[in-house]
């Protein structure tokens, strides 16, 4: 156990982040080509501490607010979409991990740097045995397996006293199969393979009921009443997962502008599609939609670190507002996109340009169970007009 006694700040975390830049984005074909993140690049993360930033200071880790994780998601963003979302992945499952009984914090945390991934869907079955459950399942979409450590499954716990429940749990990699199926059209470089754990005894002390992470209710003191730890599981997830699109909003920025000069408008008498009024409504549309998703990802943010460090309640509300505010900075960011791509003209489509694979992988994105615009709007909307939530995942 090491007590961290530096944590860097903010805008310390955002430089290095910044400066890992050249580096991701040197990496990102290759992570498209071979569907994982490059080494280099996990281990730039790591020398970053990038991976630190969801650990419990008590085991050297920096608990970092949601707004920094923004503030470097996308930064990493700009670099490689895929880079960025199995980071921001890692943070949602250490989170996680971080509710559960002191002896588990203690194991998973004393891996330097530990990777931690993990999926909310209750894919699996718990059958209750003398001192802990065997586990059967397969999980899906599971970002980062290939160089996790560990991963948070969710499975039904059945047997024993009371009804069926679903339970989160700790597990290490070593003990479940990795299935390599990820062939996608967008986030190819996210490994996010399929997991699969057969008649695997868990210990009861790395099972936990959901309803507890899904509430925020840490079991160690080592975390009770910190800040970070402080709020549902579902408005810190909201809050960890943003920052990504808004980095691959302004990568597509970016590369647009970058392949402007000398560009001309074919079969138009524009000889320079910079002069083209059409290309100045939409650079200032598209930029305007950046920054409208910031808003939104900042009120996002603001809401779960006020309320972590005041230690509040949150009302339903405030709650489906969360929701809210990330499908509309997913939304914004893929209308951003479209944008850019819509104007980057025929010469885009070539594999060697930026701009498909970054608008590949914000359409990947917004595809998301609990990242799609139309699912978080109808839950804000539903709540707005005064009935209760139809789902647990608020």
């Amino acid at each position: 156990m090491v007590l961290t006694t530096e944590v860097p700040t903010r805008d310390q975390l955002v430089q290095r982040a910044s400066e890992l830049v050249p580096l991701l984005r040197g990496h990102a074909a290759w992570n498209e080509d071979n569907r994982r993140v490059h080494e280099e690049s996990i281990q730039a993360l790591a020398d970053a501490g990038v991976f630190k930033m969801r650990v419990p200071v008590r085991y050297g880790g920096y608990e970092s607010d949601t707004r920094t994780l923004i503030d470097v998601a996308t930064e990493l963003g700009r670099a490689d979409g895929s880079t960025s979302w199995v980071a921001s992945v890692y943070w949602i499952p250490t989170w996680m991990a971080s509710m559960f009984p002191e002896p588990v914090l203690d194991e998973v945390f004393a891996t330097p740097d530990v990777r931690i991934c993990g999926t909310l869907s209750p894919t699996g079955m718990a059958a209750k045995v003398d001192g802990g459950v065997i586990v059967n399942g397969k999980w899906g979409f599971i970002s980062g397996a290939l160089h996790a450590h560990y991963q948070v499954i969710v499975a039904i716990q059945i047997g024993g006293e009371g009804e069926p429940m679903p339970v989160a749990i700790v597990v290490p990699m070593s003990d479940l199969t990795i299935v390599d199926d990820w062939h996608t059209s967008g986030l190819k470089g996210t490994g996010s393979v399929t997991t699969i754990a057969q008649d695997l005894f868990i210990p009861d002390a790395r099972v936990l009921p959901l309803p507890l992470v899904l509430q925020g209710q840490a079991a160690s003191p080592a975390v009770q009443g910190r800040p970070i730890y402080s709020s549902p599981l579902l408005p810190v997830a909201s809050a960890s997962s943003v920052g990504t699109l808004i980095g691959l909003a302004k990568a597509a920025k970016d590369t647009f502008l970058e392949r402007l000069p000398g560009r001309k408008i074919t079969y138009t008498g524009y000889d320079s599609q910079a002069e083209a009024p059409l290309t100045h409504l939409q650079v200032a549309e598209a930029v305007n939609k950046i920054d409208q998703a910031e808003f939104h990802a900042h009120r996002l943010s603001g809401l779960v670190d006020s309320k972590g460090a005041q230690g509040a309640e949150w009302t339903i509300e405030e709650r489906a507002r969360a929701r809210g505010d990330m499908g509309a900075v997913v939304k914004l960011a893929k209308e951003a996109v479209d944008i850019f791509a819509s104007a980057s003209g025929g010469s885009s489509i070539y594999s060697i340009v930026p701009i498909q694979r970054i608008a590949r992988d914000t359409h990947a994105a917004n595809l998301h169970a609990l990242m799609h615009p139309n699912t978080n709007a109808e839950l804000y909307g539903r709540i707005l007009c005064g009935l209760e939530p139809n789902t647990l995942y608020i």
